[in-house]
């Protein structure tokens, strides 16, 4: 049987999103700040030369760089103040997240409230600084030295001014991109972050969609392949769709509870546990976790070429974590089988859960509330985290296979890319949704209220 929620969600119309003014500010708010990292990503870093720099480019198609580049939006390829993207504000989330998770005194502060979240994210923004700042001048370094030997460098004027300048741009256009998805997050609709990366994988659809047709009408690849991409692209939109809505429903049961008219039979409700607990965190984590060290390796490595031992271990490490190779393949599928657990367990706590139902009379039938229904708890939440870990794992993975095996220049259609843009505008959508449920209960409300004055 339907909620009343559910059935005030059934009954929205286009009518009731044009009442809602306040719904409207945020939304044209979010597509501003989207539109302003749009016409970031075309801004160059000083010092660059754009034609060598796209020539030198097109000699890494289809390797870490493209994926880098598909999350920033094209701004890597471009070289832009934002071409690291959020990429190191994610890093530095995880390692302060983890670093909570192992330190007594930073989980103390974490306890502390909202004056001990505001501690963590100042050691986060600090955090991302030196992040950028470490990744910055290697990218800095490698565009000196990349193309040097064939006489052709991206960068005019190479030099300490040049790095000192990309470093400080560099940090500025990722703090600018930190502080603009705060804003779209408390003044807009959605996660700022994930808005701003699914916009950056958005805006290479059209690209990726043009060159596939094109390759199929010069014959370079079969119409038939052509055809399979983009249907097996809708199966995959679909079946993601259908994971991200799956849940586990547990049975609580509330007892009897005497009133001034008698004896009121116990109501019962249910705990969904989604499959997917952890969302689309662990591919955006588990990649920024290798795209960081990698970024830092292929653009030291062109600075280092052919300069003895430690040049040839940076070749080797670029090449056997392309995108592709069994080795980023397996540390990916890690990633995200670890981050799926770990996330799952910052997000949802079993114990809380258990102590919050107990106090309210509520409990598992069969279960004693208490620890053994936290241990219930647990319990059937890391089935289910199994079951949306291989979910997300093959997702992610299953798509990179197949482009491998045919080779298809479809990395903006593959797994990861297509599970963040379902799964932030499902988030999106529910957002809005929430918002138009609220103003028609106040609606509601005030309709009650003009009544009541008339009676």
């Amino acid at each position: 049987m339907a909620t009343a929620a559910n059935q005030m969600a059934a009954g929205l119309s286009l009518s009731k999103f044009a009442q809602a003014g306040d719904l409207k500010k945020r939304l044209w708010f979010t597509v501003g700040a989207l539109i302003i990292f749009r016409l970031l990503s075309f801004v160059p870093l000083p010092g660059i030369d754009p034609r060598a720099l796209n020539s030198l480019f097109q000699r890494t198609n289809g390797g870490v760089l493209d994926f880098f580049n598909t999350f920033s939006g094209g701004s890597l390829h471009r070289m832009s103040l934002i071409a690291l993207g959020v990429m190191p504000y994610i890093t530095a989330s995880i390692v302060v997240q983890l670093s909570t998770s192992l330190s007594p005194q930073l989980e103390a502060i974490k306890k502390e409230g909202e004056s001990g979240r505001k501690k963590l994210n100042q050691y986060t923004r600090y955090l991302t600084v030196l992040l950028t700042a470490v990744q910055g001048y290697f990218i800095a370094v490698g565009l000196e030295g990349w193309g040097a030997s064939n006489g052709v460098s991206a960068v005019v004027e190479p030099g300490m001014i040049f790095r000192i300048s990309t470093v400080i741009s560099l940090i500025g256009g990722t703090m600018f991109l930190m502080w603009l998805g705060e804003q779209i997050t408390s003044r807009g609709i959605g996660n700022g972050v994930s808005l701003i990366i699914m916009a950056g994988i958005v805006s290479q659809f059209p690209t990726v969609i043009s060159n596939l047709l094109e390759s199929g009408r010069t014959g370079a690849i079969s119409p038939l392949v052509i055809a399979l991409a983009l249907g097996g692209s809708f199966a995959l939109i679909a079946f993601i769709c259908f994971m991200e809505r799956a849940v586990r429903k547990v049975l609580i049961q509330y007892p009897k509870r005497q009133t001034a008219r008698g004896m009121m039979q116990g109501d019962k409700s249910y705990l969904p546990l989604k499959i997917n607990t952890s969302g689309v965190i662990p591919p955006i984590f588990a990649s920024s976790l290798l795209l960081m060290p990698l970024t830092i390796a292929q653009f030291a490595g062109n600075r280092v070429q052919g300069q003895g031992w430690w040049s040839d271990a940076l070749i080797t490490m670029t090449t056997s974590l392309q995108r592709g190779a069994p080795l980023y393949m397996a540390l990916y599928a890690v990633g995200i089988i670890f981050f799926c657990f770990f996330y799952t367990a910052v997000v949802f706590n079993p114990e809380e859960t258990a102590d919050n139902l107990k106090r309210y009379g509520g409990f598992i039938p069969g279960i004693r509330p208490g620890k053994a229904t936290g241990d219930y708890l647990d319990y059937v939440l890391t089935r289910i985290t199994v079951i949306g870990a291989a979910y997300l794992t093959v997702i992610c993975l299953l798509p990179e296979f197949a482009e491998k095996a045919v080779s298809l220049p479809t990395m903006a259609l593959g797994g990861t890319s297509l599970l963040i843009v379902v799964n932030v505008t499902m988030d999106t959508v529910t957002q809005i949704q929430s918002h138009l449920l609220a103003h028609q209960y106040g609606d509601l409300i005030k309709k009650a209220k003009l009544r009541g004055r008339v009676r």
